[in-house]
C-alpha cells in the first residue's frame, strides 16, 4: 500500500480528497496524523508556486510523497488591488478564521457586488505532488458560482466560503446540496478533475 501525505488541516480538503484517496488504496496521513506544526511562509506569486512550496517543504519533513494544494480565489469586475488572490484567508497581514472570513466576503459584495448581492467568483487551484526527485503540477478552475450578500446557516468547517456561495445550477448555496446534488457537482467541476490528476501522478510515481 503506498503511503501519501495530504500537506493539510483542512477539514474539507481532508474529506474531498484524502478520504477519496483512501477508496483507492492508498495510506493517507495529514499534518495532523503525523504531528507536523511547522508553518510554511507560502510566498509564492500562484497557486501552483504556493503549492510546490508546500509539497517539497512538508516531504522534507516527513520524507513521504506529498500532495498539496493551494486555493485562489477571484472577483468578475473587482479591482486587482482588492482580488483575495492567494491570499484567501490572510488580510491585511492578519489570518482569518471561519467567521471572520465569512463577515469580510459578504462585506465584499454588499460593498463592490451587482446591487450589493452577489459577486461572481473563481477559484483557481494549483496542485503538486512531489516525491522527492521529480514534482508533478497542474491548475485547476471553477467559474459556475457567485458569492450572496447573505450567509447560509449551514457552514462547512474548513471552506466557510461554501456557506455564501451559491450554484446557479440548482440555486442553493454550496453548503446546503444535497449529497446527490453534490455528487453531480463534483463530477463537473475540478474536483473531479483534481481526483483524477492525483491518481494518475501517484500510479506514476
Amino acid at each position: 500500500m503506498k503511503e501519501v501525505l495530504f500537506a493539510t488541516t483542512n477539514p474539507a480538503k481532508i474529506y474531498y480528497y484524502a478520504e477519496k484517496l483512501k477508496e483507492y488504496g492508498y495510506k493517507v496521513y495529514t499534518l495532523s496524523d503525523l504531528k507536523i506544526n511547522v508553518d510554511i511562509e507560502e510566498n509564492g506569486i500562484d497557486g501552483i508556486e504556493n503549492a510546490i512550496i508546500k509539497a517539497k517543504a512538508y516531504h522534507n519533513i516527513s520524507k513521504m510523497i506529498t500532495i498539496a494544494i493551494d486555493d485562489n480565489l477571484y472577483f468578475e469586475d473587482l479591482d486587482k488591488d482588492k482580488q483575495p488572490g492567494t491570499n484567501v484567508r490572510r488580510v491585511n497581514g492578519k489570518r482569518l478564521n471561519d467567521n471572520e472570513l465569512i463577515e469580510y466576503y459578504t462585506d465584499l459584495v454588499k460593498r463592490y457586488g451587482i446591487l450589493g448581492q452577489r459577486l461572481n467568483a473563481k477559484w483557481i487551484k494549483g496542485v503538486a505532488v512531489y516525491d522527492g526527485k521529480n514534482i508533478e503540477t497542474s491548475l485547476f478552475e471553477r467559474h459556475n458560482i457567485y458569492f450572496t450578500n447573505k450567509p447560509s446557516k449551514v457552514i462547512h468547517e474548513g471552506y466557510p466560503l461554501n456557506s455564501i456561495s451559491i450554484v446557479p445550477k440548482y440555486n442553493k448555496y454550496l453548503s446546503e446540496l444535497t449529497n446527490e446534488e453534490l455528487e453531480s457537482y463534483n463530477k463537473t467541476n475540478e474536483n473531479k478533475e483534481i481526483f483524477d490528476f492525483l491518481i494518475k501522478t501517484l500510479e506514476r510515481l
